[in-house]
């Protein structure tokens, strides 16, 4: 049916810069289209310390299984030397969106994550950010009711709005 994942994430992420914009935040964006390739896993690892940036929120989409459905959020492991210093505020910051994805109304993901939340201590976008940094898999495309809701507009400014919200929350704000 033509979905794909880019180009509904990059309309959630352009919902979310618009609503943190209008509280007055900044935001950066690695990738502000869906053309092309984004940039290198190292690239995005250290975009938010380079643009010394409060945090980053990696949104994503899963092709799981289709009995999977439902969001979970990924925080760095501790790994000396690289994420130790980022550690325990990614993980209050994981906690934080998980929170704002639970209160926009959207299911926890039935597979891979405890809770919503699971550590990873082998990508980049963790290991190579000296800011609280997560990754965020917002749904599953093959499974229906998720491939719905991400289609819908509905559906997407539900997800801008859990993001912001968990940022919000994250930020004391």
């Amino acid at each position: 049916d033509g979905f794909r994942s880019g180009a509904w994430i990059t309309t959630v992420a352009l919902r979310v810069k618009a609503r943190l914009q209008a509280l007055g935040a900044t935001v950066y964006l690695t990738r502000p289209s869906d053309t092309g390739v984004g940039p290198c896993v190292d690239v995005r690892g250290r975009f938010g310390t380079k643009m010394h940036a409060d945090l980053t929120v990696s949104i994503h989409a899963d092709g799981s299984a289709s009995s999977h459905r439902g969001f979970y959020v990924m925080k760095p492991g501790l790994v000396r030397g690289y994420t130790d210093d980022i550690y325990a505020r990614s993980a209050r910051l994981a906690t934080a969106v998980r929170a704002g994805l639970l209160d926009a109304g959207l299911p926890i993901a039935n597979y891979y994550a405890t809770n919503g939340i699971r550590s990873r201590t082998d990508f980049a976008t963790f290991n190579l950010s000296n800011i609280p940094v997560v990754m965020v898999e917002l749904g599953n495309m093959k499974n229906a009711a998720d491939a719905r809701r991400m289609k819908s507009a509905t559906g997407r400014d539900r997800y801008a709005a859990g993001i912001v919200a968990g940022i919000r929350i994250y930020l004391g704000r």
